[in-house]
């Protein structure tokens, strides 16, 4: 990270270390250093703290086993906000990483989003890599079903070395897409790579020109084969995206600006696997949901599906998604948990009184 990307982060951020005790500074150093790639003096810098002082903590934390393979986030006190949204979504699980307190920046600048973006995606990155090592270390044989993104190609990234020789991964979506290291072919072979597993992908692009090509696609046995494997899975991984000139897709050319304003019109607020949704998670009615080439919500909601959000732009269209009912469990960076925590506890205030109270 650059100094000038340190200017633009908020005041709130670099002296908010100044109200907190040392094990909740020692957590906060860690993962800023660790996860948010900050060095020490950018470190200090947000903590509004020395680099001596530091030092010393990241010294302690080492000390302590607090820095591991992972940075142990429990001090952080995120269990409130992952209640509520477990219960407000009736989801098994919501894992959020520690907060960093860069959620809230009005007229932050293009630079300071990018930069609260990329530490999100990171510290979600590395709380996913965790938990799919756990996954693969429980289970015997496993199938593995992951989407694509910034967000899943940091997982994989961070996944480390694990021996998982028994476990397939399998692209949910057509794999034919942008070259780029966050595509559903690169980031399946990436995983297959570091855990010695077996790689499968939908050997078909994204998205079909036609509706008829789809049909043809979809009657290839490698293609008919592939989702077998998939609607095998044993877990699922996905992520989401906004549907603004800032997306994956747009930003890759795979969306037009006509495209963009056309969902937009339909109602869709956002994205998983190239299936575009509404405000309620629903697909919307557009011709290019009837082209995407890849696993449907109907199958999705029968199998058991992790959804990873890293960054607090992308909080409509994950609290849209994760009421689709396809959506089991939720790794989300702390950010974006607490605005997420929010929105529910305004929504519920807006709730009518009950009339049998």
């Amino acid at each position: 990270m650059s100094k000038s990307d340190t200017n633009v982060l908020p005041t709130t951020v670099r002296t908010m270390g100044l109200r907190e005790n040392d094990e909740e500074l020692m957590v906060r150093a860690a993962w800023l250093y660790h996860v948010g790639g900050f060095n020490q003096e950018e470190t200090a810098a947000q903590l509004g703290l020395t680099r001596a002082r530091v030092n010393r903590l990241l010294s302690e934390a080492r000390e302590q086993g607090l820095v591991t393979i992972s940075v142990d986030h429990e001090l952080v006190g995120m269990l409130p906000v992952e209640d509520r949204i477990r219960e407000h979504f009736g989801l098994d699980f919501c894992r959020a990483t520690p907060a960093f307190g860069l959620g809230a920046a009005p007229a932050a600048g293009e630079a300071f989003s990018e930069a609260r973006s990329r530490i999100s995606i990171r510290a979600v990155g590395l709380a996913s890599a965790n938990f799919l090592r756990a996954k693969l270390a429980a289970m015997d044989a496993p199938t593995i079903g992951v989407g694509w993104g910034r967000t899943i190609e940091q997982m994989g990234l961070q996944l480390g070395s694990v021996r998982a020789r028994k476990a397939r991964f399998i692209s949910l979506m057509g794999s034919l897409t942008a070259n780029s290291s966050s595509n559903p072919f690169e980031v399946v072979q990436a995983l297959a790579r570091r855990t010695g597993a077996e790689g499968y992908v939908l050997p078909v692009p994204f998205i079909a020109d036609t509706v008829a090509d789809k049909e043809v696609f979809l009657s290839q046995r490698p293609v008919s084969r592939a989702l077998a494997i998939a609607r095998s899975a044993s877990l699922c991984m996905i992520s989401v995206g906004e549907l603004t000139e800032a997306a994956l897709l747009r930003r890759q050319g795979m969306l037009s600006r006509n495209d963009l304003e056309s969902l937009r019109a339909a109602g869709a607020v956002g994205d998983t696997n190239g299936i575009f949704f509404d405000n309620s998670g629903r697909p919307v009615d557009h011709e290019l949901n009837s082209r995407t080439l890849a696993v449907p919500f109907e199958t999705l909601r029968e199998l058991p599906v992790v959804l990873m959000v890293g960054g607090i732009e992308k909080i409509a269209a994950a609290a849209a998604l994760l009421q689709s009912g396809i959506v089991n469990g939720l790794i989300i960076d702390g950010d974006t948990a607490l605005a997420l925590g929010d929105r529910i506890a305004a929504a519920e205030d807006r709730l009518p009184n009950d009339p049998r109270s």
